[in-house]
């Protein structure tokens, strides 16, 4: 069938669904109420949820959505499915894997901005029930994620790239249709949410992306059309409306505990399946999820299956691991709330009643020194095994454990306290980066907008960047430390995950000299070398996939704890994700 015909039937359809979309505008005629307090609550204590992206795009190995018209010819892209044959997919076994890699929810991607839909939606033949599999995904997801005592949520862009009423289309949505229909293509949209939440649920969530020529008026009618048809369904933040809860994307969000946030980001590189993508490391997935527990967020974590139905065995391997390490601490993640102390390059810290859980990253470093508290510690236990010493003063909080004791990935310190943990005000450990304040250069900023200048990567605020214009694959930072200092550690925290190629150096007379060198950096670098002297430092990015973007670039002076346990040799890292 051509794509005219295809949609002529599809219109057919539509009309055949009147009385949905009647119901659905009658639902969103009136503003909704906001969250129901206990659906946010019984989210929040999940704090652990499995993403997945997965289509036809499998087959090219491309990123879904984003690849049509670019990587892929758009005919090509919009045909795969007629040859998308995934005969290995095991609804149950996906879930079960979710469910041993410790996690309470799953969201899955029914739409994405390719329009292709993983579900048997009365709205247009280009679904999965036209393809050579020809098996409704998403009724066999659901049910298998409540088998497997899992809460189940969907993924629907706002956006469309193969719908003709969508005014934008591929590649990336930057291109705009010579005629469309946006209340049309609107009226589409919210019959196939409509579908969704009534066919498919109940939902924990309604995950909308991508919200192009949607303003808030539009943005808020879609949330309330979720919660008119489900009352107790959360809503993310890209409807184009604020919706329940924010949604940083590829980092982890600052520490934010007035509203609710979670976390998207990829195991791998890439949203979708790509072969030989190069995949985080145990510790810098462990890390991740609890900086954003510390953080008082969630982490959405994503897989993207292979193209024969599989998830990719050594994700699930890694995925399995990390659910161990839940299966002897989760009491230090689950039903927990962040903070008091902030996360930082030290570690992070989560509460629950008058009990702090203290996570130390750094192997390295027996003691650690946090604020003061506002209640007394009473009692203390290394969860992780091994002793402590803890010492509270009105300045201060020292923990001091013996070598022994330290554990690679995380060493959990139990604080138990005089009264609430919640009643202590969120407070940080001050940072001791020799750059923080410094004065700052670089090679490009993103539009030159004083925003994401140079100063933004030192000011000790991972909530600000320094950006790159995109298309930069090369660029440099500079550092004026104010006087020659000696340092041989260093912190890097990137957006994006783009860097592939990298050197740290520092001026020696007239000349350049590396120090570090590297491959990949993103969103929590840190590596020890010899120590050096110096006053001016950069750090040269040698190739980066498009623009790059630091949050923070720190440099800290020898310590004898450090100095002690040695160090890397020059030229070499020696990265702690």
């Amino acid at each position: 069938m051509n794509r005219k015909l295809t949609w002529f039937v599809a219109g057919l359809m539509m009309g055949a669904q009147a009385a949905v979309i009647a119901a659905a505008q009658t639902e969103t005629a009136k503003p909704s109420a906001g969250p129901q307090p206990a659906a946010l609550r019984r989210w929040q204590d999940m704090r652990f949820g499995m993403f997945i992206h997965w289509g036809p795009v499998s087959l090219k190995g491309t990123e879904i959505g984003w690849s049509r018209g670019a990587q892929v010819p758009v005919e090509e892209y919009d045909s795969l499915y007629l040859r998308f044959n995934p005969t290995e997919f095991d609804a149950q076994a996906w879930m079960k894997v979710a469910r041993e890699a410790g996690m309470k929810y799953v969201v899955f991607t029914t739409k994405h901005h390719d329009g292709f839909c993983m579900w048997d939606t009365r709205q247009t033949e280009y679904n999965i029930m036209h393809s050579a599999f020809g098996r409704d995904v998403l009724k066999e997801l659901a049910g298998a994620a409540k088998a497997e005592g899992l809460a189940f949520g969907t993924y629907h862009s706002v956006c469309d790239w193969h719908h003709p009423d969508f005014p934008l289309t591929s590649p990336g949505g930057k291109t705009r249709r010579e005629t469309s229909n946006l209340d049309r293509y609107e009226q589409y949209l919210r019959a196939q949410v409509s579908e969704i939440i009534t066919g498919y649920g109940p939902l924990i969530m309604m995950w909308y992306d991508v919200p192009q020529e949607f303003n808030r008026e539009r943005g808020q009618g879609l949330i309330d059309l979720a919660r008119g048809l489900q009352p107790d369904i959360l809503v993310n933040n890209r409807s184009g409306a604020p919706g329940d809860y924010d949604t940083p994307e590829q980092r982890v969000g600052k520490f934010q505990n007035d509203r609710p946030w979670e976390t998207c980001m990829t195991i791998c590189r890439q949203w979708a399946w790509k072969p030989n993508d190069t995949m985080k490391s145990l510790k810098e997935c462990l890390h991740t999820l609890i900086t954003c527990a510390g953080g008082d967020g969630n982490l959405l974590f994503n897989v993207g299956p292979m193209p024969d139905g599989r998830i990719e065995p050594r994700q699930v391997d890694r995925l399995r691991e990390m659910g161990q390490w839940l299966g002897r601490y989760g009491q230090t993640i689950y039903g927990t709330r962040g903070g008091p102390i902030k996360p930082g390059l030290w570690g992070a810290s989560t509460f629950k009643g008058s009990t702090i859980y203290l996570h130390l990253f750094d192997s390295n470093q027996p003691r650690q020194t946090l604020p003061p508290i506002a209640r007394t510690i009473v009692g203390s236990t290394v969860l992780t095994g091994g002793t402590v010493e803890v010492k509270q003063t009105p300045e201060e909080i020292t923990i001091t454990l013996p070598k022994s004791s330290l554990q690679d990935i995380s060493t959990i310190v139990e604080l138990r306290l005089d009264g609430l943990a919640a009643d202590i005000p969120p407070i940080g450990v001050p940072s001791e980066s020799l750059c923080a304040g410094c004065p700052a250069r670089a090679s490009n900023v993103y539009q030159n907008m004083p925003g994401h200048n140079a100063s933004k990567a030192v000011d000790d605020d991972d909530a600000t960047r320094w950006a790159t214009d995109s298309g930069v694959r090369q660029a440099w930072l500079e550092v004026d430390l104010g006087t020659p200092v000696a340092f041989d550690r260093m912190a890097i925290k990137e957006d994006y995950d783009r860097i592939r190629k990298f050197e740290v150096q520092y001026l020696a007379g007239e000349s350049w000299k590396t120090c570090l060198s590297g491959i990949r950096v993103g969103d929590h670098f840190e590596a020890r070398f010899d120590s050096v002297v110096a006053r001016y430092v950069r750090l040269n990015i040698l190739d980066a996939m498009d623009g790059p973007t630091i949050w923070e670039f720190q440099l800290f002076r020898p310590d004898a704890t450090a100095s002690q346990a040695g160090t890397t040799p020059t030229g070499t890292t020696a990265a702690r994700r």
